[in-house]
C-alpha cells in the first residue's frame, strides 16, 4: 500500500510542474484523494459490497468534486490534475500512465448493462472538458483536445480535436520516462486546413477558367481592379487562417 501511495506521489511530480513538496501533494490534491477514494470503493465492489462502494465514492465526489464509478477499471499512474467535475462511468477502463484534465466525461451511450463507456489505453491524455462518450477505444499515447466530444474509436498516437472529434494527425509521444508532454497548445486547426484546400481548389479552377480564353487576359480594363480585389479576400483569409481574424 505504502509503496503505490508513493508512486502516486511520483506520478504528480511527474505531470504537474506545481507540485513543490510530498506535504503539498499529500495534502492539497483533490485527483490524488478522489484515486485513493476510488480504490477503497472499488475492493468495495468487487467483493460485493456494492452500496458501500458506491457511499465511498459519492463521499469522493462530495469532498473533491471528481465521481469515478466504483465498477470503473483504472491502471498505474493514473493522474486527475484539478479535477473538478471529472466523471468516469461504470464500465469505463483506464490503462497506464493516463491523464484526465478537469471537467473531463468518461460517459455511456446506451440503457443495457453492458460495456457501454470508453477504454483508454496506456499514456492518453484527455484535456480540459473532453466528452469521450460509449463503448470506444482511444489508442495508446493519443490526446484529446480540450472541450472535444469523441465519438469513435481513435488509433494509437493521434491527436483529436473538435465536436464532434476528428483526428487531425499524428503526435509525438505524449509520456516519456513517466513525464507528460505539456506542449497543448501546438494543436492543428482542421477548419483552418480545409479552407486552405478550398482556397487551393478554387486557385486551380480559376487557372483552368483562364486557359480557355488565352488571348483575352489583359483587354478588360476591369481585370487590374478584379486582380486587386481578389487578392485583398486572398489576403483577408490568409489573416483569418493565421489566427487573426477576419
Amino acid at each position: 500500500m505504502f509503496s503505490m501511495i508513493r508512486h502516486d506521489i511520483r506520478t504528480v511530480f511527474d505531470r504537474d510542474p506545481a507540485a513543490r513538496s510530498a506535504w503539498e501533494v499529500l495534502t492539497c490534491y483533490p485527483g490524488l484523494h478522489a484515486i485513493w477514494m476510488y480504490r477503497i470503493a472499488h475492493v468495495c465492489w468487487t467483493h460485493g459490497f456494492c452500496w458501500c462502494g458506491r457511499w465511498i465514492s459519492h463521499v469522493a465526489r462530495w469532498l473533491t468534486g471528481i465521481e469515478i464509478h466504483p465498477g470503473a477499471s483504472i491502471g498505474k499512474g493514473f493522474f486527475i490534475d484539478h479535477g473538478m467535475g471529472v466523471v468516469i462511468g461504470e464500465t469505463t477502463e483506464i490503462g497506464n500512465d493516463v491523464t484526465l484534465y478537469h471537467g473531463v466525461t468518461l460517459g455511456g451511450t446506451t440503457w443495457r448493462k453492458e460495456k457501454r463507456h470508453p477504454t483508454l489505453e496506456d499514456g492518453v491524455i484527455v484535456g480540459t472538458g473532453a466528452k469521450v462518450l460509449g463503448a470506444i477505444t482511444i489508442g495508446a499515447q493519443s490526446r484529446i483536445g480540450a472541450n472535444s466530444v469523441v465519438l469513435k474509436d481513435v488509433p494509437e498516437h493521434a491527436t483529436v480535436i473538435g465536436i464532434p472529434g476528428t483526428i487531425v494527425g499524428k503526435n509525438e509521444p505524449v509520456i516519456e520516462n513517466g513525464r507528460i508532454n505539456l506542449d497543448h497548445h501546438q494543436m492543428p486547426d482542421p477548419v483552418a486546413q480545409v479552407l486552405t484546400h478550398v482556397l487551393t481548389l478554387m486557385d486551380d479552377i480559376n487557372e483552368r477558367i483562364d486557359g480557355f480564353h488565352p488571348n483575352e487576359q489583359g483587354n478588360n480594363p476591369h481585370d487590374a481592379q478584379v486582380k486587386r480585389d481578389i487578392s485583398k479576400e486572398h489576403q483577408k483569409l490568409e489573416d483569418f487562417l493565421d489566427g487573426n481574424g477576419i
